[in-house]
Order: structure tokens, then sequence, then C-alpha cells
């Protein structure tokens, strides 16, 4: 299975900086597509778009983003990152995706989580007593509806199903269902007895900050039958491609510190980091995928040799970095980079086998 390297983001609008300019919710659904159709054009394997439920995010719906995506895009597989699923009706979510995939004739993904921002719940009228509960009463119930219609399906948490006919159906024979982990070994557990591919957030500490997660995950799924080698892992980390190593880490750290600060306040206030903290986790040894394109090349084979990673997904752009710079940054990536890795990773599954 080829490497595959993405790029998602959460349409997040933050004042700028530099010169306090704060971007309309317009410009920043316009970019978002803009960023899908320059990540197709350049190769890269995977847009995504995550859900949040804020004024200072634009992606409420993402489905909405993604299937407007479909229509200026040939090859790119498009994704959630993450669909908050346990304040989303699965029946609804299933024929969102159909319809993506529809679209962009096969082009799919859910990535399914719980959610770690949590402004949904009460206003879907979900309460958060039931969060695990609810989680996984509804992704049985997604994959139930992937796997066969018509459905007969009962939960507690929902109304059952009988003999429900959830329509469209996918392009193809299916749409890849991923479950998106942030750290929790209870989930990664969950996940790997699925036989379900993961996604893992990372967004700081060092590189091997998942490899006991990940080892569980792949134990659990070992024991419940699957074949965990087969089980793809994809790790979601912030960064940024520059010309250099210093362009790179000083175009990105006033934006990212930023939207630390303004937008990552889902547990009360945000936080600053440090720029010494930030250079740290543009190190070597720490997680942000951030530098020039030999450094980011360097990351992910060290993120591929770590974990066995068959996909990167990168954010790149978080707290509103201008678009111009964004888009560099996105166009070295599949050009730069991505080739350069999906050819050594080749390499290395070639010589292990």
């Amino acid at each position: 299975m080829a490497f595959e390297i993405g790029i998602m983001t959460f349409g997040e609008i933050t004042e700028d900086p530099a010169t306090g300019a704060l971007p309309s919710p317009a410009q920043r659904v316009r970019e978002t597509i803009e960023q899908a159709k320059v990540a197709d054009e350049v190769g890269l394997d995977l847009f995504g778009v995550g859900e949040h439920h804020r004024t200072d995010f634009v992606g409420s719906a993402p489905t909405i983003l993604l299937a407007a995506a479909a229509e200026h895009t040939k090859n790119i597989k498009l994704t959630s990152s993450v669909t908050v699923l346990s304040s989303e009706d699965p029946v609804r979510v299933w024929e969102q995706f159909a319809t993506i995939d529809l679209l962009s004739e096969g082009r799919a993904e859910i990535i399914a989580g719980r959610g770690s921002y949590t402004e949904s719940f009460p206003l879907f009228g979900y309460d958060l007593r039931n969060y695990a509960e609810l989680f996984r009463e509804k992704l049985d119930l997604l994959l139930k509806i992937r796997d066969q219609n018509p459905l007969t399906w009962q939960g507690r948490l929902r109304a059952p199903l009988v003999d429900a006919d959830i329509a469209p159906r996918a392009y193809g024979d299916t749409i890849p269902i991923w479950v998106g982990v942030g750290g929790s070994p209870a989930s990664a557990v969950s996940t790997g007895r699925l036989g379900l591919p993961m996604a893992m957030a990372l967004l700081l500490g060092p590189v091997n900050f998942h490899l006991e997660t990940i080892e569980l995950y792949r134990e659990a799924a070992e024991q419940a039958g699957h074949d965990a080698a087969a089980l793809p892992v994809s790790i979601v980390a912030g960064g940024l491609v520059g010309r250099t190593s210093q362009e790179a880490r000083d175009g990105m750290y006033p934006y990212f510190a930023k939207g630390m600060l303004d937008n990552n306040h889902q547990r009360g206030a945000g936080f600053l980091i440090p720029r010494t903290a930030f250079d740290a986790q543009a190190s070597p040894q720490g997680g942000l995928l951030v530098g020039s394109p030999q450094e980011v090349i360097d990351k992910l084979l060290a993120y591929n040799e770590v974990y066995g990673l068959g996909r990167a997904i990168i954010q790149m752009g978080f707290g509103g970095m201008p678009q111009t710079e964004h888009l560099k940054a996105i166009e070295r990536l599949g050009t730069e980079v991505a080739p350069v890795v999906r050819r050594e990773v080749a390499a290395r599954e070639k010589s292990a086998a």
C-alpha cells in the first residue's frame, strides 16, 4: 500500500497577528476550496475538513465544503477530520458522505470521532454524560449502514430502524471509515477490536508520543482476529513546508501561536506557546512537521519508522496564515516532499519483504 500524504483544515477564523485583519467566513470558505484544488493539482492524496460549531471556525458543515471541493478536484480523497459522530445522526452522516462519494466518483472517506471540542453536544441536545456510549452506539449503526441495506437495528440512545432503506449507496463497493483517536488507550483498543483504521491526532509532543497507544491498538486487533499489519494507521499533526527551515519556522510560529491562543480553548482559555517550545516541537525529535522540504521528508520517514504509518495528514496554515503562503506550502508538500517520501517508504517495504 502506497504511503499517503494529505492536508486538513478546520477553517479557523483568526485575527492576523501581523495586520490585525480578521477574515470573513465567506473568505475562509473560498480559501478552503482553493486549498483543496491546489492540493489535488500537486498530487497530494487527501484533503480533510474538520468539524467545529463556533463562530471562530467555518467548519460546522464539513460535508458541504467537501461536496464543493469534489466539484473542483479530480483525484484527491475527500475526508472529514473528524466527523463528531457522537452528536450526529449516523443515517444522515452516511447519506451525506455517500452523496459526496457519488459527486467525486468514489473519493469520499469518513474519519469518525468522539470530539475533543464538546460544543456540539448541547447544541444538538445530547447529554455529555453519555459521551462514550453515544459514540459506541452510533459507530455501530454507521458500520451496519455501510454493510447492509435495508437495515433493522436497535440501540439505547436512538430510535430503532426496521427494514430501513438508507440511500444513496456508495459509488463503489464501500466508503472507508476511520476512527479518529486523540491518544486515549481505551479508544485505540476499541478501534483495534473493530478492525478499523485509526487516525491519531498529535497536537504537541515528541514523534514517539503515541507509540504505546498504537501498540495497544495493534495488539487488540490481533486478539480480535484481525490482521493488524494490514490495518492502516495515520498521524495528524501540524506543520508547514518552507523553502528553508528558518523560513518555515518564522512563517508558521506567529500564526500557530495565535491559533493556539484564540482557537484552542474548548476546555477554558487558550494558551500561549513560547517560541522556544515551538522550536523544540520543530526539532527532529518534536512532533510538528515544519521545516524545509528535506526536514519534513526526514520527519515523515521518522514517523513511518516509529509507527509503521501508512498515512500522514498535515494541518497547515493553522491560525489563519495568509492564503498565498499557505498555498506555496501545499505546493512544496505535493511536489518536493510527497514523491520522495512515497519512494523511500516503498523501498523500505520492498527491502523488508
